[in-house]
């Protein structure tokens, strides 16, 4: 379907890929993991021709159309939302704008007219009669509402025309999908309706994401970027990651014979097997596993920061309270209302919202930034909260001359510059890095720093809005990993589906109107929103 040849891209002295050679074949999703910065995005962007690599060459086999998830979210504004999503079958729209220009011109020839029936005939062998309703449909099965469908895409707010420009990525059956995170803004109904698609889907798709539970739901095949080339396996992400983690466990220990290791994976790769075969993964479809070279495999070069929160005490028995709280936005609008909740000891609370503007406004009263218009927010005497925004350039931007030495250090008890400096080492900033200027950050530093400063801060309620944000698969993983052994309570957002399963056991969802509490793990409980859902229609 698509094959890479001898690829190469060099910038300046840096080497990002050399001789990179793969072949991505129909019916297979390709998940295209490596940490930040090894050129997962660029290479997606090579294969569509955005980018020119320095030597070597990209292939598509002749005939094949090839559709991509455009990030720019402005340069469809002056188009209608359903013309939109037609253009991702860019022949079939310029056919759609000729055809009905002769149509319109009242001077049009006999000639014009001939040209019109041939173009309308092509035009329907495309499916192109039914174009309108499939985009619709499709728009619809996104969560674009009906009434959104023909107004402009200026008009539209940020989160929806993520769904367009994905629908317009998915129209008219691609047979190849390039996605450079999807799931991006989208709520967790949406992406279950992406991934169900993407796992019924017949052709080719390679995907970048950052969501664990998306990439184990579609990915038949894991490309991985590490040590400057790129590498197919089979099976989906958590068989690549638990693979690669046994790997080099087992290259470390020097003295554990071949046979062994040899033994220990294929078990592993049965019991994995048998797991994907019961659950709605894309591999259960597959007999790639079956396929798999062991010797092939080697450990990742990656790091993996940590991440540990210490409690300075446990918390007493009043933890959180809150009450009849309430906001509207700038033009009189709940963005929730009537909120009352309190908690319990061991619970780990999922905050979710449909507006993520509204659920960043929840998160900064409840830390104290911000004031509510109605209720009260009362944390126990025994209650030592840490906060982590999702903005977070405040912390920043009044910092930028400060490295990232003398930056953590404001927020140490301890002084010492090898305390911080070892402190920054666990979190990945090594060498000379640990000179960087604060205000040339990363997104991921950025965070990463955060993280730091909040566990220097020993708290033992944690306020986490949106934490993954930035962060690599590597870094969320860690996370993840301290959050679900931390023995304190939390308040969580995150769009990171198994952070949110394997962390949270209740969940919040705030709405203009009111509140909705349940006591379940997040997955039960988008199981009993989807049920109550189908009996309202």
């Amino acid at each position: 379907m698509i094959t890479v040849q001898n690829l190469g891209l060099q910038y300046g002295k840096r080497i990002l890929f050399d001789e990179v050679n793969l072949k991505f074949t129909q019916g297979n999703c390709y998940g295209v993991i490596g940490a930040n910065g090894a050129g997962k995005s660029t290479f997606l962007k090579m294969l569509s021709g955005d980018i020119s690599p320095t030597r070597g060459q990209v292939s598509i086999e002749p005939g094949k159309r090839m559709a991509v998830l455009r990030q720019d979210h402005s340069v469809f504004n002056q188009y209608k939302v359903l013309d939109t999503v037609i253009m991702g079958h860019e022949h079939m729209y310029k056919i759609m704008v000729e055809k009905d220009r002769i149509y319109m011109d009242p001077d049009a020839t006999e000639a014009d007219g001939l040209r019109a029936a041939d173009l309308e005939n092509e035009f329907g062998e495309m499916g192109g009669w039914t174009a309108e309703s499939d985009a619709a449909q499709l728009l619809s099965n996104l969560g674009v509402k009906e009434d959104l469908h023909h107004l402009l895409m200026k008009d539209l707010r940020g989160a929806d025309k993520v769904k367009v420009l994905l629908a317009q990525a998915l129209f008219g059956n691609p047979d190849l999908l390039l996605l450079d995170e999807p799931t991006n803004d989208l709520d967790a109904v949406t992406i279950t309706w992406l991934a169900d698609f993407l796992a019924d889907f017949k052709n080719t798709v390679i995907v970048v994401s950052h969501d664990r539970y998306f990439l184990d739901m579609v990915c038949t095949h894991v490309a991985d970027i590490d040590y400057g080339s790129i590498r197919i396996f089979a099976g989906n992400y958590t068989f690549w990651y638990e693979t690669s983690k046994m790997m080099a466990a087992q290259t470390a220990n020097n003295n554990k014979k071949i046979e062994n290791k040899r033994a220990e994976l294929m078990e592993f790769i049965q019991r994995f097997s048998a797991n994907a075969s019961k659950s709605r993964q894309a591999t259960s479809r597959k007999k790639a596993l079956e396929k798999l070279n062991l010797e092939e495999i080697r450990p990742s070069t990656r790091k993996y920061p940590f991440i540990h929160f210490e409690p300075e005490r446990m918390p007493g028995d009043q933890l959180l309270t809150v009450k009849d709280l309430s906001k509207k936005d700038d033009q009189g609008n709940y963005l929730f209302k009537d909120v009352n909740f309190s908690m319990n000891d061991g619970e780990k609370i999922g905050i979710i919202c449909e507006d993520g503007s509204a659920l960043t406004t929840f998160f900064n009263i409840i830390a104290g930034i911000e004031s509510a218009d109605s209720g009260e927010v009362t944390f126990g005497l025994t209650i030592t909260p840490g906060y982590l925004p999702n903005d977070n350039k405040s912390y920043f931007e009044n910092d930028h001359d400060l490295d990232l030495i003398n930056w953590l250090r404001q927020y140490s008890e301890e002084k010492d510059e090898q305390f911080i400096r070892g402190f920054l080492g666990r979190m990945l900033f090594s060498g000379e890095e640990v000179y960087k200027k604060s205000s040339v950050l990363s997104g991921g530093e950025k965070v990463r720093c955060m993280l730091s400063k909040l566990m220097l801060a020993h708290p033992n309620f944690l306020i986490l809005d949106n934490p993954t944000d930035h962060l690599d698969l590597e870094s969320i993983s860690t996370l993840n990993e301290a959050l679900r052994v931390f023995k304190g309570n939390l308040l969580l957002n995150s769009h990171d589906h198994t952070l949110m399963q394997t962390v949270c056991n209740r969940i919040i969802e705030l709405t203009p109107s009111g509140m909705y509490d349940s006591l379940k793990s997040y997955d039960e409980y988008l199981e009993a929103r989807k049920k109550e859902e189908i009996l309202m229609h």
